[in-house]
């Protein structure tokens, strides 16, 4: 669980772009530049995988700056010739004896053409079967901290690409933010402020949304019970997976990260054992976690060798996350949806006609079943008071079912057309 809280996750108005992974735009030997895919707000980059008989593959891997674990997918295990032992849901790979005896201190793992040097641990987190390490996504391998604090990393949202280089080579722009970054596995905290009391905030662009220790959600949402909030997991707070049936979400008016001043910053409320483990990586200051969903308009610059932030904005657009079907999904090992909740609206059922239980087949025509969770978010988005058609499977029969885009965590009233 603490890995869905560390990198859990598409950008409504980007994810229709979100299509095959990318060839690379520029290498060189000690920089390269390639396109992401923004899928709820996570940035999934394709990284190629040498197998040991010399035949190379593309897959889908994704940043997580504030994960130490290294996670991969069993396929890509297989490609690497690791040895793999399951004990329930969870696996682990390690090297084979001649892996281990041999002088390859990494595994081969490429970006853009420039070699990323990826220590090979003991034992690698895989989820059993050909699952994916992230319900609902094509990712088959994570980029940890422990890997990423070794190199510049500059993450342009704006224009959708990635430059990873060696050390002191990205001349950053934008305002610079000084960090604390942990030196044990490279995760980054930065000094934040709610209402002018300081705390400390992990930097988490593996995350969908932002997050805050249950006591300081609480503490907020009872000073403030103006702040527009909600229960259950709609839009970027979706993960795929059955913790979003009770979530608790709230829009924080105004929160200071680092150089940043951003203001309704949607946050969801970890439990007690979640938070714990975040504080087991990033230490006993961390209060939340800031999420990629609040910084989708930035070029993001990680400059580890000197501790530094930066942030470059390149756009102002405001990406309505929250303007949909108000269904709470998870995503099933064989790529279908099924619905774990309804979100209520104005104390009502937003959709009266869905069961828990059911699956989504189809919005608008449209089959979800092999969908990213971002690319479903994106068919069930739209302006409030639309129609969207769902096709769903109850019992083994489909029914078509009419629900509406509602306006979630926010004060505005709905329009009263309906297209």
């Amino acid at each position: 669980m603490r890995h869905i809280l560390l990198c859990a996750c598409l950008l409504i108005a980007a994810v229709a772009t979100a299509q095959n992974t990318p060839s690379p735009v520029q290498a060189t030997a000690s920089s390269a530049t390639v396109p992401i895919t923004i899928d709820l707000n996570r940035v999934l980059v394709p990284v190629d995988i040498t197998s040991p008989n010399g035949s190379t593959n593309q897959v889908q891997g994704l940043i997580c700056n504030a994960d130490p674990e290294l996670w991969m997918s069993q396929r890509v295990a297989e490609m690497l010739d690791l040895a793999i032992q399951c004990n329930g849901q969870v696996c682990e790979a390690t090297p084979k004896a001649a892996t281990a005896k041999s002088d390859a201190a990494s595994l081969p793992v490429q970006i853009g053409g420039m070699k990323i040097f990826l220590p090979l641990p003991d034992e690698i987190h895989v989820p059993a079967g050909n699952a994916s390490t992230v319900p609902g996504t094509p990712v088959e391998i994570t980029l940890p901290s422990t890997v990423l604090r070794n190199y510049d990393l500059l993450i342009d949202y704006p224009d959708r690409k990635l430059t990873i280089s060696k050390p002191q080579t990205i001349r950053f722009k934008g305002t610079s933010t000084k960090v604390q970054i942990n030196q044990n596995n490279g995760v980054i905290q930065v000094p934040s402020k709610i209402e002018n009391r300081k705390y400390s905030f992990v930097l988490n662009l593996g995350a969908s949304i932002s997050w805050l220790s249950n006591d300081l959600f609480d503490k907020l949402a009872s000073a403030h019970p103006d702040w527009p909030h909600m229960t259950g997991a709609v839009g970027s707070a979706n993960l795929g997976t059955a913790m979003g049936a009770n979530l608790k979400l709230m829009r924080v008016d105004r929160l200071q990260f680092g150089s940043l001043y951003l203001t309704d910053v949607p946050t969801a409320e970890t439990t007690e054992n979640q938070f714990a483990g975040l504080k087991d990586i990033a230490g006993p200051a961390a209060a939340g976690v800031l999420g990629a969903d609040a910084l989708q308009n930035y070029r993001v610059g990680l400059d580890y060798a000197h501790s530094l932030v930066y942030f470059d904005i390149g756009r102002t657009f405001r990406f309505p996350e929250f303007d949909v079907v108000g269904l709470t999904l998870g995503a099933e090992k064989d790529g279908r949806y099924s619905v774990i909740a309804v979100a209520g609206f104005e104390g009502q059922p937003s959709v009266p006609d869905i069961r828990v239980g059911d699956h989504l087949i189809a919005v608008d025509e449209t089959v979800v079943t092999h969908s990213t969770i971002g690319q479903v978010w994106a068919m069930l988005g739209g302006s409030p008071g639309q129609e969207r058609k769902l096709t769903i499977e109850r019992n083994g029969k489909e029914l078509g079912v009419i629900a509406i885009v509602r306006h979630f965590l926010g004060a505005a009233p709905e329009p009263t057309d309906r297209r």
